[in-house]
């Protein structure tokens, strides 16, 4: 019986020399011809801990290793592609833009200005303070 081998990615790395790889099927469905996109989950033994999540791995068969894991990995055809964060990336976007960085701009009523921040000159200075 020949050893089976699947193609898939991995979407957890979080045990110690245990992956988990998400592998896609698709199939045309049997009456109406749609094709069908399903996914099944492996757990795969990696020894060396060297996949990341992201990372195109072939897996194959091998004896139960545990409970749940009867898999290993055999290769990694593709490491993980950099994926930005979002929310980091965003922030340089607002920061630009002037309703972000000045609630005045914005002309919002929530933030009321007032004479010390308004850099009225009478106000700012020190003897003026000592005088009121």
């Amino acid at each position: 019986m020949p050893i089976k081998e699947r193609v898939g990615v991995v979407v957890s790395d979080k045990m110690q020399k245990t992956v988990v790889v998400a592998v896609e099927n698709r199939s045309a469905h049997q009456k109406y011809g749609k094709i069908m996109v399903r996914t099944k989950r492996y757990k795969a033994h990696d020894e060396e801990n060297r996949c990341k999540e992201g990372d195109r791995v072939r897996i194959r068969e091998t004896r139960p290793l545990s409970r749940t894991k009867r898999w290993m990995v055999s290769e990694i055809l593709t490491k993980e592609a950099k994926v930005k964060d979002l929310s980091a990336s965003a922030s340089p976007e607002a920061a630009s833009s002037p309703e972000a960085s000045s609630p005045e701009a914005a002309g919002s009523p929530e933030a009321p200005v007032s004479p010390e921040a308004a850099g009225s000159p009478e106000a700012s200075s020190p003897e003026a303070e000592a005088n009121s």
